[in-house]
């Protein structure tokens, strides 16, 4: 630690940013010269959200009806896309700069103008993201009401979707050129499914009522899960952009074979009827499939050598 003036809570961050990798979903933009006067200084500015709003109306959906409470719609700032792409460029070119400088103190002894920097991303990188949680809490209240049931608390429901928002705000990728809203509404109901199950498994072992205290943790089970659902929708990326290059034959085995053309609990085509399809023999649509799995695996491979696990996953694959 660098010997300069830094206050308590400076230090507690830097040592944290020491241990802890920083994640973030990188863009070729990043890479070429002036990034950050494109992304900060020439990108038009984006006024933060006014929440008031947010807690006046949370107490009255918590709150048990006393008939006198009216449900008020909730109104905050609803970004452009061309804004997403501004805010989020923002964030994760800030959390790119905040792990050169942490890659670069890690290499040797952390100087003070080091430390300055890191503490300089940190702070602007947890500022964007916090603008960008706040934009989106709308969000969380509207798919809390869409699933809200008597089996699942309120509360319960409003915190679990504020931790996947947040979570959705890490991974999501502005690159690709879909609104926001629509990676993290499905994040969030994900994250209500999750919520639901695991209450209703609780109460088929304790018939009784829910306490909080006496649930085990099971945060190993859901990060894998999470992880598991985001490697999947990876692999279907790349089936549905062909970036395997799979021939016409090959999609259509793939296509066929993992129901990607039939409702989510609906099984999936034996080789033999895919086989009856193209007029093959099974043994013969075995190698078909086999040779397009490689071909998706190295192409996952390239993209990101951690997702070379997901490729057994892919029999969870739906539209």
């Amino acid at each position: 630690m660098p010997a300069g003036s830094f206050t308590p809570a400076e230090r507690t961050i830097l040592e944290n940013l020491q241990r802890e990798t920083v994640e973030f979903v990188d863009n070729a933009d990043f890479h070429r010269s002036g990034a950050n006067r494109r992304i900060f200084d020439d990108a038009p500015a984006i006024a933060p959200p006014n929440t008031a709003w947010y807690q006046p109306l949370l107490d009255e959906r918590v709150a048990p009806d006393d008939g006198k409470r009216s449900m008020r719609p909730a109104k905050s700032l609803v970004l452009t896309a061309a804004q997403e792409r501004v805010i989020f460029a923002q964030l994760n070119y800030a959390r790119f700069r905040l792990a050169k400088a942490q890659r670069r103190a890690l290499r040797s002894a952390m100087t003070t103008e080091g430390a300055k920097e890191l503490l300089h991303w940190h702070t602007i990188s947890e500022r964007i993201r916090k603008q960008i949680a706040e934009t989106n809490l709308a969000l969380v209240l509207a798919m809390a009401k869409r699933v809200r049931s008597a089996d699942l608390d309120f509360g319960d429901l409003i915190s679990e979707g504020n931790m996947a928002l947040m979570r959705s705000i890490d991974k999501f990728d502005f690159g690709r050129g879909f609104k926001f809203s629509t990676y993290g509404c499905r994040a969030i109901l994900k994250a209500y499914s999750r919520l639901g199950m695991k209450s209703q498994k609780y109460r088929q072992h304790f018939p009784v009522e829910f306490d909080p205290e006496l649930e085990r943790g099971d945060f190993a089970n859901d990060r894998r899960a999470t992880r598991e659902s985001d490697d999947i929708d990876e692999v279907k990326h790349v089936f549905q952009s062909n970036r395997a290059g799979l021939s016409d034959i090959e999609q259509t085995v793939i296509f066929h074979r993992y129901g990607l053309d039939r409702p989510v609990h609906a099984s999936q085509l034996t080789l033999e009827q895919v086989g009856g399809m193209l007029g093959v023999t099974k043994e013969r649509v075995r190698q078909i499939q086999n040779k397009a799995l490689e071909k998706i695996r190295l192409a996952l491979v390239s993209m990101k050598p951690s997702l070379a696990h997901s490729l057994p996953a892919i029999t969870g694959l739906r539209n």
